[in-house]
């Protein structure tokens, strides 16, 4: 399986930047190919002009901004986010990721707007890899936003298609040793077995 991975954090010593190596390698082991992206290396620009949101329904002159990304986003068949939750969100740099590429004639059919089609359907598997400062339980009394843009909003996407796993490691801030260890090795396994 041809596998686009979006990796968004700027920091490369972090446990997160180590999870990111892991998801690659373990891909690749696996025996897909692999497409890295890592917006911060990439210096993604996350931020939608004017121009941008003026054109945001000219399909197929919407997509020129962003030409590569979305040729990329076209060959893969799975797709891996790794990514850390600040403030109960996923990243700006991410979050404009997805306000910028995920547009009409890429992501979705608005020709007929009482009934948008998914277009992403090409996608059979979405895994996320998760971190969160905070724990579990006030992840979810905030709604947990992250978790459901991957298991709902993405999959809706493909057409309700694709299978969706979200990995996530809660309560960052009072992390262990041990217990990083014990995460990293079922992000490990889950990507050993990535789309089985």
């Amino acid at each position: 399986m041809h596998v686009l991975v979006v990796y968004c954090h700027p920091v490369e010593t972090s446990f997160h930047a180590a999870l990111h190596r892991e998801v690659v390698d373990k891909l690749l082991a696996a025996g897909h190919t692999v497409d890295d992206c890592d917006l911060y290396a990439e210096e993604f620009n996350p931020v939608m002009s004017r121009a941008e949101r003026l054109a945001y329904h000219d399909v197929p002159q919407n997509r020129a901004p962003l030409a590569a990304y979305v040729e990329r986003l076209n060959k893969a068949q799975g797709i891996v986010l790794c990514f850390p939750t600040w403030c109960f969100g996923m990243p700006a740099m991410l979050k404009g990721f997805f306000d910028r590429l995920l547009m009409p004639g890429v992501a979705f059919d608005l020709s007929d707007p009482a009934n948008v089609k998914p277009m992403l359907t090409h996608i059979r598997h979405i895994a996320a890899v998760v971190t969160y400062g905070r724990p579990r339980w006030m992840a979810w009394y905030m709604g947990d936003p992250p978790r459901k843009i991957v298991t709902r909003y993405l999959r809706r996407l493909t057409g309700n298609k694709a299978s969706a796993d979200f990995h996530a490691y809660y309560h960052m801030n009072v992390a262990t040793p041990p217990k990083l260890a014990r995460f990293m090795r079922q992000v490990s396994e889950a990507m050993a077995r990535f789309a089985t």
